[in-house]
């Protein structure tokens, strides 16, 4: 038998489903920064985040029990679908209770740009420039489109895996990254931003 550190999600997902408790801490371990990542992408509050994140491994924790997960995709995949859904559901019940909330803080500030590689101290401003003018632009973009720039670019998913993970054919998916990039090219215009980094 593999040891659970040598396991795929995949097979630590199907041991947990036959009562291995430690292969579900290792899948928690394995995912949480991700889907945190994504789900505060997606709503912009840190609280809200806890609280989505909290109920989207309750549910994948439910969903292991009653073996409705069967081992043929990602379970990445598996697991984004089902935060997407959390999200969706959090968006919905806002929408009722007729409440809005504004982002308390920019919680995007932890997110890509420390890898950049520079050449000067000169481009390493620039370039910070650059990373804080799209993610402060990427917070005035749509949740649907701000979802699919960051499943594309921050965690490098296809279009398919896009699609599939929010529930929309890749038409829709390609249609939203089309908009954003739009959007993001249009504020940039408005606001007089470069957004070529320097190398």
């Amino acid at each position: 038998m593999k040891n659970l550190n040598e396991m795929t999600d995949e097979e630590l997902a199907v041991s947990y489903i036959e009562g291995n408790n430690r292969a579900f801490d290792m899948l928690l371990s394995n995912n949480q920064r991700k889907v945190f990542m994504y789900i505060l992408f997606v709503v912009r509050n840190r609280d809200v985040a806890n609280d989505v994140f909290q109920d989207t491994f309750v549910k994948v924790i439910t969903q292991l029990q009653q073996h409705r997960y069967a081992p043929n995709g990602k379970f990445s995949a598996w697991v984004m679908r089902i935060a997407h859904n959390e999200i969706m559901d959090w968006y919905r019940s806002q929408r009722n209770d007729k409440v809005v909330e504004a982002p308390k803080e920019n919680d995007l500030s932890n997110i890509g740009g420390a890898d950049v590689t520079l050449s000067s101290i000169e481009s390493h401003y620039v370039n910070r420039q650059v990373l804080a003018d799209v993610k402060r632009m990427m917070n005035c973009l749509p949740a649907t489109q701000r979802e699919v720039v960051f499943m594309r670019f921050y965690q490098e998913m296809s279009f398919k895996e896009i699609a599939e993970t929010t529930g929309v054919s890749i038409n829709t998916s390609l249609g939203r990254m089309r908009y954003a990039i739009l959007n993001l090219r249009r504020m940039a215009k408005e606001h007089g931003v470069q957004l070529q980094l320097a190398f």
